[in-house]
């Protein structure tokens, strides 16, 4: 019999890969639902009774501010708070000088650089320099063997002297015969003769004087001084080696330090300004400082302009002369040049924190009587450090907000502070009066009072 199945044997059913979940409960998986969506509409109730109590509470005009939905005193007991004005710092518009200050960048350039070369052929014997030493005009740097150029000059002077004492016989023998000319004892053609001689021997004088010139020369260039007063760089070549005049490197770099100059850029702009400044015979002060533009190293005076204008930069270029005793200024430094073109005098000074800026310019608000801030458009002139002149737009005694104008909208009832001093304005500026800012263009941070 065969034990293969038949179609009249039932089959098994096949295993389960994975036992089955039981199913919930009806009553248990309907409580689950109602707990998550009371938690969802509590969620959203919560999110709507916040917003309308912020909103609610905000004061009317205030901005988003951090002090602007907060209390700080009683409803309506005048804090700083939803319904209370809101403190600001404020100073006072008043009349200042504006430094009119132009910064280009630059490059320490002397007033000349020579490389000290040889003049005649020969052996360096002696150098009389170490470097980086400080030499004056005139002082002597190296020799070059001269005993050659010695007897070149011996020689000169020798064949001078032949040549003279031909000479002088010459012009005796001429005397001679111009007066036996005259007494008709020779003849014209003799005399003639002997003019001729001597005018040979003249020749030959003025030949070897001119060699006795040189040679005293080529002696001259053997000793190497210095043509002008500076500091010699780094030695090129020692002593015993053969010079010549075509050699490239030379024996060392002068470099003349003091003065100095300083030759910087400045935008084509400014040029109408500074000629009108040159042509008045005004001096001009330049200040030069570090690559930061934040340590001073000199002060000097401009000396000079270029006569062109760069096309493809759109600047031109300015030479300052810098006295340089320190020697704080090095050749080819990199420096910051700041230049005092001019001196605004009597004008609107206001901190520039007191600036703000919008879709129709440039504005400021300003605290009224009735303690009421005000925005007034306004229109800026020149700038220096943290102050910056108003052309128009302000008046003397104005109190400009300096700080909290980030809170502010027009009408709003403010409490103003000056700096250092109480709430409400009772105080004045400090000792002295506000002078704008410090000489150096700094100022302190303010904080108004009360303010934590």
């Amino acid at each position: 019999m065969s034990n293969l199945p038949t179609d009249q044997e039932p089959r098994k059913a096949a295993p389960l890969a994975y036992p089955s979940r039981p199913e919930r409960p009806p009553g248990k998986r309907t409580k689950t639902r109602w707990v998550l969506w009371s938690i969802l509409v509590l969620g959203i109730a919560g999110i709507v009774v916040t917003g309308y109590l912020s909103h609610k509470g905000q004061a009317p005009g205030a901005g988003a501010g951090p002090a602007g939905g907060r209390a700080r005193g009683g409803p309506g007991g005048g804090g700083f708070g939803m319904n209370g004005p809101l403190p600001v710092v404020v100073r006072t518009a008043q009349k200042g000088n504006i430094d009119v200050i132009l910064d280009g960048l630059g490059t320490v350039t002397p007033l000349a650089t020579v490389t000290v070369r040889p003049q005649v052929s020969g052996q360096l014997t002696e150098v009389n320099y170490t470097e980086g030493q400080e030499v004056k005009a005139g002082d002597l740097l190296a020799v070059i063997d001269p005993r050659p150029f010695e007897a070149q000059l011996h020689q000169a002077q020798g064949q001078l002297l032949q040549a003279q004492a031909q000479l002088k016989v010459a012009q005796i023998d001429l005397e001679r015969y111009v007066t036996l000319s005259a007494q008709d004892s020779i003849s014209k053609q003799q005399v003639d003769a002997e003019q001729a001689l001597v005018s040979q021997y003249e020749g030959m004088t003025t030949a070897d004087q001119g060699a006795v010139d040189n040679a005293q020369l080529s002696l001259a260039y053997c000793h190497i001084t210095a043509p002008f007063a500076g500091r010699v760089g780094l030695r090129l070549i020692d002593r015993g080696n053969y010079v010549t005049p075509g050699d490239a490197g030379g024996l060392v770099i002068l470099t003349q330090v003091k003065p100095i100059t300083v030759i910087f850029s400045l935008a084509e702009d400014y040029i109408p300004a500074l000629q009108k400044r040159i042509k008045d015979g005004s001096v001009i002060p330049v200040d030069a400082y570090d690559r930061t533009g934040a340590t001073k190293l000199a002060s000097g005076k401009l000396s000079s302009i270029d006569n062109t204008v760069d096309p493809t930069t759109g600047t031109f270029k300015l030479r300052a002369t810098f006295p340089n005793d320190d020697e704080s200024l090095y050749p080819n430094q990199f420096v910051m040049a700041r230049m005092l073109l001019n001196v605004d005098s009597g004008v609107t000074v206001i901190p520039t924190s007191a600036v703000e800026r919008g879709q129709q310019g440039t504005f400021v608000y300003v605290v009224g009587a009735d303690n009421k801030v005000t925005a007034k458009a306004v229109v800026l002139g020149n700038s220096q450090g943290e102050r910056v002149a108003v052309s128009s737009g302000l008046a003397l005694g104005d109190k400009v907000v300096v700080d909290g104008a980030d809170r502010l909208k027009e009408g709003m009832e403010v409490v103003a502070q000056t700096p250092g001093g109480p709430a409400g304005g009772k105080k004045g500026p400090p000792a002295g009066g506000w002078k704008g800012g410090a000489s150096d263009g700094s100022q302190k941070q303010w904080k108004p009072a009360g303010n934590n």
